[in-house]
């Protein structure tokens, strides 16, 4: 897995009109790029990027930070095979700030980045419901833990520029920019970033400035890939939201649409050329009566600089809240379950 040799963190910056909504994007600076080391040195090899779901440091995963070193277990080497990775951290990463007034708030000691780097996961996507659990001291704290560990974080930031700008890396030749938006409408008034205010991308509350981030990465990318947080929790099927906002963004120029939050594993397929996933479930999960622990890593390929398909490992999540690569009958059954979830996504098989 990659060992991110540098992160140079600037603006990709997004005019807003007064009306709020946002006009053609002005690319004034380079967006946030990094190199990345990776598994194979041919130049002409595929390229492959894992994806996994939501991560949590609290309840039972907390005492995993004991060490961050080993805190996923054995489901590392799924990460650390491909050239990057990326997941769904779903927490603020910090030891002060306030409550905010909702049923979960969760935060964590800066030591969650630590894991993630070494368990291979190359960046934390945060554009959820839970990155502004303490408010703006836990926000402001989460961007400087970021900082101070140099470990990349995605859709959040200290104003809206921040949080739409791309995280763009290059992988022996091909651009590919990472964008992360949330869908979901819980305190999204307050919590999305703005010109003025730190927050998170919200294509729920900004969908115009989502359009024109994914339109800007376009131009500046070979491969652009969205993770966005939504759907609706314990729903298999995915939403007509979520397949509203897959084809808007897959109009707009996305190659590959990633999507967490329901807490369980929704199906994949193509919309035209865009590989759509629509839920991959919990993956470090704090909870020991969790909706479903079948969960698993979703391996997406590029090849001459376009999205070819996604590969599904399937695991399960095991009495420590770590996930497990599945065997056996028990991997036949999450696959079969996976497979079987394409039946309602309305997604092609194949691209077209």
């Amino acid at each position: 897995m990659s060992t991110l040799a540098a992160v140079l963190i600037a603006a990709l910056t997004l005019a807003a009109c007064s009306n709020g909504t946002a006009s053609p994007p002005k690319q004034t600076v380079s967006p946030k790029v990094a190199a990345a080391a990776s598994p194979s040195t041919d130049p002409g090899a595929p390229i492959t990027i894992s994806f996994a779901g939501d991560v949590h440091f609290t309840g039972r995963t907390a005492k995993l930070l004991d060490d961050p070193s080993t805190a996923f277990g054995s489901i590392a080497t799924q990460f650390q095979s491909t050239d990057l990775a990326l997941v769904n951290l779903e927490t603020a990463v910090t030891t002060g700030g306030t409550p905010q007034p909702k049923q979960f708030a969760f935060r964590t000691p800066g030591t969650a980045f630590d894991a993630l780097k070494a368990a291979g996961i190359d960046a934390a996507v945060m554009a959820n419901n839970h990155a502004l659990d303490y408010g703006q001291t836990g926000l402001a704290q989460t961007l400087a833990e970021s900082r101070k560990r140099n470990y990349p974080v995605i859709g959040i930031g200290h104003n809206a520029d921040e949080a739409w700008a791309p995280w763009i890396v290059n992988v022996r030749g091909t651009k590919i920019a990472f964008i992360a938006v949330s869908q979901l409408h819980e305190l999204s008034d307050v919590w999305t970033a703005t010109d003025t205010r730190a927050g998170e991308a919200s294509a729920y509350v900004n969908l115009p400035r989502t359009i024109a981030a994914v339109k800007a990465a376009r131009k500046e990318a070979d491969v652009v890939i969205v993770y966005v947080h939504g759907g609706t929790e314990g729903q298999q099927c995915a939403t007509p939201a979520q397949k509203t906002l897959a084809k808007q963004l897959s109009d707009a120029g996305a190659d590959a649409y990633i999507e967490t939050h329901a807490h369980l594993l929704l199906g994949d397929g193509w919309m035209g050329k865009t590989f759509v996933e629509y839920g991959l479930g919990n993956f470090l999960w704090w909870q020991d009566n969790a909706l479903s622990n079948d969960t698993g890593v979703l391996k997406v390929t590029i090849k001459d600089k376009k999205v070819t398909g996604g590969q599904f490992t399937p695991a399960h999540i095991t009495s420590t809240g770590q996930p497990v690569v599945a065997t056996g009958s028990e991997a036949t059954r999450i696959t079969d379950k996976f497979d079987a979830l394409h039946a309602c996504t309305g997604l092609a098989p194949s691209p077209s």
